[in-house]
């Protein structure tokens, strides 16, 4: 069965902070399958939801702050995404003091065990999105990326990032055979030596390696494009030209 395709909003963000509900309306029309939100501009759940249903979107996942899962925010947190029916909420970023050395990772991995089982008791999971310094490696030979795989339950998503983790200095599709089943939402970035100054498909990702990988044992259940630099087009134009160059080789 064909792995469907999401796009990370955030690759859009000045039109979706102008006009939310006309980019999903936009987006459904390329052909994504989903969208994964990295904000809400001040709308209401059940507006976006509703928004969704006219467009048969599914709400892939969403990037949600540390801060908006602490204890303070929580109950809210869960409740606007249990309405806009959104099963996955994504770590975006933590503070690089939270992952430096072993020692902070392993006291991250701790709370953030914590909080899978605090959001599994709602029916939602977590998960924590790959960058560039979450592929360098600490003092114990290993990265805090593989530290976080290590010490955290298999339920909690590693979202890998194809072009974060080649900028790290991994490979862009080994972090995924070395952690089965974990990148169950995968993002697809393309890498030209700079983040995404190319669409996907005319840079320098092995694309069909990472197919392969994603495939055959990484459980990807979903792939999320994500394009974040512009200079020739807009960026609906450039997140419309990576599906349309996903499709040609064959997603």
């Amino acid at each position: 069965m064909a792995i469907p395709i999401a796009l990370q909003l955030y690759s859009i963000r000045e039109d979706c902070g102008q006009d939310l509900f006309g980019c999903l309306d936009k987006v459904a029309a390329m052909g994504y399958q989903g969208v994964e939100f990295a904000g809400y501009y001040g709308h209401p759940a059940e507006d976006i939801k509703a928004s969704l249903d006219k467009n048969n979107l599914i709400c892939e996942g969403a990037h949600v702050a540390l801060g908006l899962l602490d204890e303070a925010n929580f109950d809210a947190t869960v409740e606007f995404h249990k309405t806009l029916g959104c099963p996955w909420l994504i770590i975006p970023w933590m503070p690089e003091s939270m992952h430096s050395s072993v020692d902070a990772t392993l006291e991250t991995a701790t709370m953030l065990c914590g909080l899978v089982e605090k959001l599994k008791a709602h029916g939602l999971r977590t998960g924590f999105h790959a960058h560039q310094g979450d592929m360098h490696t600490l003092e114990n030979g290993k990265t805090a990326w593989d530290i976080l795989a290590e010490n955290t339950p298999v339920d909690f998503i590693m979202q890998y990032d194809t072009a974060n983790g080649v900028a790290g200095g991994a490979d862009a599709v080994q972090p995924i055979i070395n952690w089965p089943g974990r990148a169950q939402s995968l993002h697809l970035k393309e890498w030209s030596g700079e983040h995404g100054a190319k669409v996907i498909g005319e840079g320098m990702i092995p694309w069909t390696a990472v197919f392969n990988a994603a495939e055959h044992g990484g459980g990807v259940e979903w792939y999320v494009v994500e394009h974040e630099s512009y200079s020739d087009m807009t960026p609906l134009e450039a997140v419309d030209l990576c599906l349309k160059n996903l499709r040609e080789m064959g997603k």
